[in-house]
């Protein structure tokens, strides 16, 4: 099974697993980065890692228009349902779950989660997803640096995907660090470039993870898609 992994900017990201559609924190709206619009994209599946409005996003919008199932911590679907969304899917950190198109669990992330009202939004969250046919992705979204991406590393990572841009989260060094404790087959980095703070040139943090550890990185410009064989 070939899985194909879009960047659209920033950290919104687009799945194909086994036929199935499957948006990552869908910012469209708003987003000088995006390379496509809200109303353009299709869905089966939204993960939404945390409440933030760069990474809900058009989570609402979408979801109405495609019928998608939203995969979010329990705080933020019990939000979501309040703007008119249907159908959704509570999990929390360290619960999976095994979903049509793969067991997908809730990793630990260092940040906030407030949603664009004000409200409590929970505990941010990655994305741990292992595909039918035993493939790992490990999806960090926003986080700073932590331990316990060794124990994620564990479970043999064929590609992870982490944010660069400093500032709001893991920079750089920090991201090397990661992919030392990760030890995936294939890193993409994201979260940078979107504004001037988060600023980073991911062709020299590539050379430098290629030069370090035995990951291949994969530099994509929004609306690069990336196939993991």
């Amino acid at each position: 099974m070939t899985v194909k992994l879009t960047w659209y900017g920033h950290a919104t990201l687009g799945l194909e697993v086994d036929g199935y559609k499957i948006l990552v924190d869908p910012f469209f709206t708003g987003n000088p980065a995006a390379s496509t619009t809200a109303d353009a994209v299709k869905a089966d599946f939204i993960l939404v890692s945390h409440g933030h409005g760069d990474h809900v996003g058009d989570t609402v919008a979408i979801a109405k228009r495609t019928g998608a199932l939203v995969i979010a911590n329990f705080e933020i679907t019990n939000w979501l349902q309040q703007q008119g969304v249907e159908k959704v899917h509570p999990q929390h950190i360290g619960g999976g779950y095994h979903h049509p198109f793969g067991y997908l669990k809730l990793t630990f992330a260092i940040h906030g989660s407030g949603l664009p009202d004000g409200s409590y939004g929970g505990n941010p969250a990655g994305f741990l997803l292992t595909t039918k046919d035993g493939k790992k992705i490990y999806m960090a979204q926003d986080t700073g640096l932590f331990g316990d991406m060794k124990l994620i590393g564990d479970e043999g990572i064929d590609l992870a995907v982490l944010p660069i841009g400093d500032n709001f989260t893991m920079g750089p060094e920090d991201a090397l660090r990661a992919v030392k404790l990760l030890r995936p087959k294939h890193v993409i980095p994201i979260h940078y470039n979107t504004w001037p703070l988060i600023a980073q040139d991911p062709h020299a943090w590539a050379r430098r993870v290629e030069a370090e550890t035995e990951a291949k990185v994969h530099v994509l410009k929004p609306g690069d898609t990336f196939e993991l064989a």
